[in-house]
């Protein structure tokens, strides 16, 4: 198996075991390979919860950008559930997985059809 094949692995055992779902297998990779060499990275790898500016990295890079959705409230209440729901005293929360999970939340999976 290549490393990016175990990551995967490690971040479907987190969706399951963490947040309580059953990962979507093609999808889940299509999130890894979009998130390209950044995965490699521990730091680029990893959300912290509890970084105002890690959260707009999200929202702005990948809500936004990425899944071409409007700026509001909805997208702040969305991290904040989806952060509650890995776990916040989780202290490494996978951004494949946040990305996973906001993807299925907002049923922007077509973004990476």
């Amino acid at each position: 198996m290549s490393k990016r094949d175990d990551l995967i692995v490690k971040y479907a055992a987190d969706l399951k075991d963490k947040c309580g779902v059953t990962p979507d297998m093609d999808l889940l990779t299509k999130v890894t390979i979009g998130l390209g060499p950044s995965i490699y990275n521990a730091d680029s790898s990893t959300v912290s919860g509890s970084d105002a500016k890690e959260i707009a990295t999200v929202k702005n890079n990948f809500l936004i950008k990425k899944l071409g959705l409007e700026d509001s409230e909805a997208l702040d209440s969305a991290i904040d559930s989806v952060i509650e729901q890995y776990g916040r005293s989780n202290r490494s929360k996978y951004r494949v997985v946040i990305y996973y999970l906001l993807t299925k939340h907002f049923n922007k999976e077509s973004v990476y059809a």
